[in-house]
């Protein structure tokens, strides 16, 4: 609970920093966050609907939607991973 808070206040921080150092409106910026959480979605949409046979089940939400949009496939990978060795 407190690490996925924690997780979404450094992301929303880093949006803040991004927007005033930034010679983009913040508006824009929101609208490249929103379209990168819904493409980190749409990555693990794909990865539960081919995976499924096998086990492997990443559940979809802001944080690993966030994780999967930023980093794109690497994120995606990074998830499968930490679901089958760590999280078993």
């Amino acid at each position: 609970m407190y690490i996925a808070g924690g997780a979404i206040l450094f992301i929303l921080l880093i949006s803040l920093l991004a927007s005033i150092s930034s010679p983009a409106s913040p508006l824009k910026l929101t609208g490249i966050v929103f379209v990168k959480l819904a493409a980190g979605a749409c990555f693990l949409f794909l990865l539960n609907s081919f995976s499924g046979d096998y086990g492997l089940h990443v559940p979809i939400n802001i944080v690993t939607s966030a994780v999967a949009g930023i980093l794109g496939i690497a994120g995606v990978a990074a998830l499968a991973i930490i679901q089958l060795w760590i999280i078993g």
